[in-house]
């Protein structure tokens, strides 16, 4: 039996969603290990001159406990 965690972490990108997402999961995996998911629970956006200027995703990181 496993037993898993989630923790809550907001990335942020210049170029796009998908982009915020594989970086913050980038970021996480380099302190978390056993991500095994990562539920993107909501998005926002900076705007400048009528132009998005930066993409920031909330994300819930699901990742297996140590023994």
């Amino acid at each position: 039996m496993s037993v898993a965690k989630v923790t809550e972490i907001i990335s942020s990108s210049a170029v796009g969603i998908e982009d915020a997402v594989k970086s913050g999961v980038a970021r996480a995996s380099k302190t978390l290990n056993g991500i095994t998911g990562v539920w993107v629970s909501d998005i926002k956006c900076t705007v400048n001159d009528n132009a998005i200027t930066e993409w920031r995703c909330t994300l819930k990181v699901t990742f297996v406990l140590n023994d």
